[in-house]
């Protein structure tokens, strides 16, 4: 009879959360109690944290503490821009680590239920006229207006409200030119919904627009950690990249 030694069975690829990078303390904070929840979710799973800029650790230090292990790169991020088109995978390319690079997290149902229930924690209640502004960062690449776009209408549909995509650099409208816009059609309650991962500079001044309410950013929710896992799964099943 053979026996098997199951303790010499690999384990599941790494998990690397990669985040953006914030000088606000808050966002580190923010990135590693999602972390937490992530864990608690699937206990002996590995995972570590990679930041594009800003925070330690750096993304390339996280990859390169791997070694040859398997990873799989989660971006913190919620459209497709330049991070998730280029920097990403041009640090997994260049690791050591067998990498897979999932999607960003947006757009994806998962979210519109946490933008709401964030919303509801700023007072949110439907009212007469009332619509909402998604206030996001912003990127040239139009993929990535097309993706808020996509999140405005998933949002709008869980609301019963409209909602406008602003952003905050790089990108029209901004939330003050969505807020005007609104105003224009009759809208006299408009929230606006914090389209970011987690606090800084950004999510500050956009909510600093607000006429009525603005909610917290997406932060450690529990859709959060449930979508960033979903985001793993779906990425196993993609080919593996090497190292040259």
């Amino acid at each position: 009879m053979t026996v098997t030694d199951f303790s010499q069975r690999p384990g599941p690829p790494a998990l690397v959360l990669v985040a953006h990078g914030s000088r606000d303390p808050r966002a580190l904070r923010t990135v590693r109690a999602l972390m937490d929840r992530v864990r608690a979710l699937r206990p002996g799973l590995p995972v570590r944290l990679g930041h594009i800029e800003l925070n330690e650790p750096l993304l390339p230090d996280t990859l390169a503490a791997l070694g040859d292990a398997e990873a799989v790169l989660v971006p913190l991020l919620l459209s497709r821009g330049y991070h998730v088109k280029q920097d990403i995978p041009a640090a997994a390319a260049a690791a050591t680590a067998r990498t897979r690079v999932a999607a960003p997290l947006g757009p994806h149902p998962l979210l519109a239920g946490t933008l709401h229930d964030r919303l509801l924690e700023a007072g949110w209640r439907p009212r007469p006229a009332s619509a909402v502004v998604l206030a996001a960062a912003g990127s040239r690449d139009p993929d990535a207006a097309a993706d808020t776009s996509h999140m405005a209408r998933l949002l709008a549909g869980r609301l019963g409200v409209p909602v406008l995509p602003a952003y905050a650099s790089a990108a029209a409208p901004t939330v003050q030119e969505a807020i005007t816009a609104l105003r224009a059609r009759g809208r006299r309650h408009i929230a606006v919904a914090s389209y970011f991962t987690a606090p800084g500079r950004f999510a500050t001044e956009c909510a600093a627009n607000a006429p009525w309410i603005s909610s917290a950013p997406l932060g450690a929710h529990d859709a959060m950690a449930d979508l960033v896992l979903h985001r793993y799964e779906r990425a196993l099943g993609t080919p593996v990249t090497a190292a040259a």
